[in-house]
């Protein structure tokens, strides 16, 4: 078995009408070039032409013969000539008899090594002489062209028939064709753009949060926006930020040593302590505006004009900041791209999801301007005297409030036990109240707490005289003695004590003015922070601005191939006039199309005016189908007058299927030729859609490799758009021509792809059947009249077999055969086409039927080209036959 190496377009020239205009060498380059240029496709090294003849004409042509085998180019120019109809000598119109001389004459060109001819007499194949169908039926015709426009079968064609005796062959087929109805094929491949280009909504929240939290980002773009340089010293030691910033942390840190004094007890009886605080929270307020005026410098740049990455680098410098080393992480920037685009179409994702995620990715990976940053520092917190409390910590208030009250309980227990006095020492009672009232006198002169002396403290004096009430009042009643009494006051005043230093530092604690240093040291983080951020924003300044510049025009070029995409899921009618040609461009008016008078030549294979079996290539570059009435691709094939035709009886075909292959055939389509159309499988759209990522994704890499250089620009975008552009023409193109089993040129190596019953709904057992049948003549249908079948050689081994099947469906073929104990047949051509698979028999002639002549005079334009067939006398001596050839 053997896969046979991709090769060029079939170039197809139709010399039954219109040979005279190529009558010259830049006559057939001009007609090759619009060829080859509706399909979008470069000029061929090694040029394949497939000419559309008859018998007669090999010899009227001749001109045209000797052009093409001199045609120049790079490589070999191989020449596969189709010769439709009989001989005039072996088989003539009603009312002519039959001539002695059958003999095929074809001029000396056509010996050349690369040249061969292929003789098929009765297309339709009439097994008598009763049966008369056009010799160039348009049907049959249409079907044996599209087979031999496949380039590798094209090839194998050819090599064969070159090791038969005279390079002449006559063909015998059995053909099946695997396709889908035209209504449904166009209807998948709308749906398939649809899906692929998708709808432009808004993100999910979640994914939001995965790109900004760098989750599935390629490691080149996850080291862009994460930042490297975050947990990097942003201060460099000893510099003016750093010093401004010790500075302010050594004040702040003197001032907590401050507030932590007064807080005790002889903070409370000593006024130095509060004016040695009040000084360290001024002196932390001066060195914290120093550190802000530092941040602002960091934040609002150098001037009027933005400033370069190596301006603001230096400026940060000087101010003794440290920006991170940003080396070589600019180097993969389009490589990560390239990867993410990859990775999100691999999912599934349409193009307007990805540019979606690609604009986030924008916005995420590029630097913050200083100057944006500056409204954060004017929100962040600037304590002031008059305005410490508002520093105050939430709740503190609330939280000291309650501790102070419930001093009231051990403030009245030791005012209770300082007053058991009776007699004349009953003024001890009063001992314990006036402590109280010492402490809330002493506080209030400490906080100066706006005018509410004492008010802390309001709760345990009241307590205390309370206390002492009630201990007065006891000791009058039981009248205890001295030594109690004097114990108690000791117990009273330890009790007070302690009541009175945990009242002070609560007291102290809740004091608005004491939050200072916190309310401080939040804004020193959070100017540091900022700093940070600032700092941060400059590491990779010009890689993380050029990557999101890229991203944001990958995007656009996305969201453009998304709309190409919507513009060619337009209905035909639609889509006429719209540009859909490679490039964007409609097919030029000097193209031609199928019907232009002088230019019926059937085209190119890889995309001329009729690029597929049941379709047209119309002027616009759109697709007519085939109910397009004079645009019908087949009718290249017709002569303008077409006589009627006899069908066989279908009892007939039946009884001459002894394969069992074809059961039943539609009118109009030749016996040798069954079709299974199938109505689309699971995995059609699917399968497309997948095909057009591939597509985008080799169109995006030219991008990429721009995006790698450096060289991203309008230009670059265009171009990119363009190329998308092609290749949604070609992936259509390959689908009308190749069928959908076939992957596209620019299909990914290692997608698996699903088969002829996923994606078509037809029998994958067919194929198998087919290709493995027994290689005798019932096997195929011999495309010979039987008056040319006399021609043809006796013997069985000198016919050449050739079994074919598509590249796409040889796993599902060779199982089947697996399965079915059939042995596989040793030499099997896997094409690159997707719809067909069959048996082409290549029997050659008897010999002395070729007849090989040569013109004895020069190829002057004025020479005369007629013929030999019904020649005059006076042209007779312009050819004679070589030496060896057979009479």
């Amino acid at each position: 078995m053997r896969t046979s190496q991709e090769s060029g377009a079939v170039i197809h020239l139709d010399l039954r009408a219109g040979a005279a205009e190529l009558d010259t060498a830049q006559a057939l380059r001009a007609r090759v070039a619009r060829r080859l240029g509706r399909a979008g496709l470069p000029e061929p090294d090694d040029p394949l032409f497939l000419v559309v003849d008859t018998p007669a004409g090999l010899t009227d042509h001749q001109q045209q013969y000797e052009l093409l085998t001199g045609y120049r180019a790079v490589g070999e120019v191989r020449l596969l000539v189709l010769l439709v109809g009989s001989a005039p000598g072996s088989y003539a119109d009603e009312g002519e008899a039959f001539r002695p001389d059958r003999r095929l004459v074809r001029p000396a060109v056509l010996r050349a090594s690369g040249v061969g001819l292929l003789w098929a007499g009765d297309l339709r194949s009439a097994r008598t002489a009763l049966e008369r169908p056009a010799p160039d039926d348009p049907d049959a015709l249409a079907v044996l062209v599209d087979l031999l426009s496949v380039p590798d079968l094209y090839l194998e064609v050819l090599r064969a028939i070159g090791s038969l005796p005279e390079a002449v062959a006559a063909p015998g087929i059995r053909l099946l064709e695997q396709d889908l109805p035209a209504e449904v094929r166009d209807q998948a491949w709308r749906d398939a753009l649809i899906r692929f280009a998708g709808e432009d909504t808004e993100l999910p929240p979640d994914v939001l949060t995965s790109v900004s939290s760098c989750a599935g980002l390629p490691e080149p773009l996850r080291a862009l926006v994460a930042f490297r340089g975050r947990d990097r010293p942003h201060r460099e030691p000893g510099g003016r930020a750093d010093t401004a910033y010790r500075d302010c942390a050594d004040a702040l840190d003197h001032a907590e040593d401050s507030l932590a004094g007064l807080r005790q007890l002889p903070g409370l009886l000593r006024p130095a302590r509060r004016q040695a605080f009040d000084a360290d929270v001024d002196e932390a307020r001066r060195a914290l505006d120093a550190y802000r005026e530092v941040v602002a410098m960091a934040l609002r740049g150098g001037g009027g004009a933005a400033p370069t990455a190596a301006e603001s680098a230096a400026r940060l410098t000087a101010l003794g900041l440290r920006v991170p080393s940003a080396e070589g992480v600019g180097e993969r920037i389009g490589e990560g791209l390239k990867e993410f685009a990859g990775k999100l179409l691999a999912q599934g994702l349409p193009l307007r999801a990805v540019a979606q995620r690609f604009t986030g990715l924008a916005g995420r990976v590029e630097p913050v301007p200083g100057s944006a940053l500056l409204p954060r520092l004017a929100a962040l917190p600037h304590p002031r005297p008059g305005a410490d409390a508002d520093g105050a910590a939430p709740g503190t208030e609330g939280a000291a409030s309650s501790l102070l009250a419930l001093a009231a309980v051990p403030a009245a227990g030791a005012g209770l036990l300082g007053a058991l006095w009776h007699g004349w020492y009953l003024a001890l009672a009063l001992v314990v109240p006036l402590l109280f009232t010492g402490v809330a006198v002493l506080g209030a002169a400490r906080l100066r707490d706006a005018g509410r002396p004492g008010r802390w403290a309001v709760a345990p004096r009241i307590g205390a005289f309370g206390g002492a009430v009630a201990g007065a009042a006891l000791a009058h009643v039981t009248e205890p003695p001295v030594w109690m009494s004097c114990a108690g006051l000791l117990l009273a005043l330890g009790v007070a004590e302690e009541t009175a230093r945990r009242l002070w530092r609560t007291a102290a604690a809740s004091w608005a003015p004491g939050a200072a240093t916190a309310a401080l040291r939040r804004t020193l983080d959070g100017l540091d922070a900022l700093l940070a951020e600032a700092v941060q924003e400059h590491w990779a300044v010009e890689e993380r601005l050029y990557c999101a510049d890229a991203a944001r025009s990958a995007a656009g070029m996305l969201r453009a191939a998304a709309d190409a995409a919507e513009a060619e899921a337009l209905p035909e009618p639609e889509r006429r006039g719209t540009p859909t040609a490679p490039g964007g461009l409609g097919v030029p008016d000097d193209f031609g199309g199928p019907g232009d008078s002088g230019d019926q030549d059937g085209g190119a294979s890889a995309g001329d005016d009729w690029l597929s079996r049941p379709s047209a290539l119309h002027a616009d570059g759109t697709f007519a189908d085939a109910d397009d009435g004079e645009d019908d691709w087949a009718s290249e094939y017709a002569w303008r007058e077409e006589p009627p035709r006899e069908e066989p009886a279908a009892d007939e075909d039946r009884a001459t299927d002894p394969a069992g292959l074809w059961q039943e055939r539609a009118e109009g389509v030749p016996r040798w030729l069954d079709r299974d159309t199938g109505e689309g499988g699971p995995e059609l759209v699917a399968t497309l859609a997948g095909d057009l990522r591939d597509a985008a994704l080799v169109a995006m890499d030219s991008y990429w490799r721009a995006v790698e250089r450096g060289r991203i620009g309008t230009r670059t975008v265009q171009r990119t758009e363009e190329r998308v552009r092609e290749l949604l023409y070609t992936a259509r193109r390959h689908l009308r021509q190749n069928g959908v089993l076939a992957p596209p040129p620019f299909a990914a190596a290692g997608r698996v792809r699903a088969g002829s019953a996923q994606l078509l709904g037809t029998d994958p057992q067919r194929p198998a059947e087919l290709v493995g049948a027994e290689a005798d003549r019932q096997a195929v249908v011999q495309l010979s009249s039987p008056e040319q079948g006399a021609l043809l050689s006796r013997d069985p081994a000198a016919a050449v077999w050739i079994r074919f099947a598509p590249r796409a469906v040889r796993d599902e073929v060779e199982k089947a055969w697996r399965t079915t104990g059939v042995a596989p047949p040793e030499e099997v051509l896997w094409t690159s086409s997707g719809r067909y698979a069959g048996l082409l028999r290549l029997t050659p002639l008897r010999m002395g039927v070729v007849d090989t002549v040569r013109s004895r005079r020069g190829a002057g334009a004025d020479d005369d080209w007629t013929a030999p067939y019904g020649r005059r006398d006076d042209q007779a001596a312009s050819y004679g036959r070589l030496d060896g050839e057979h009479w």
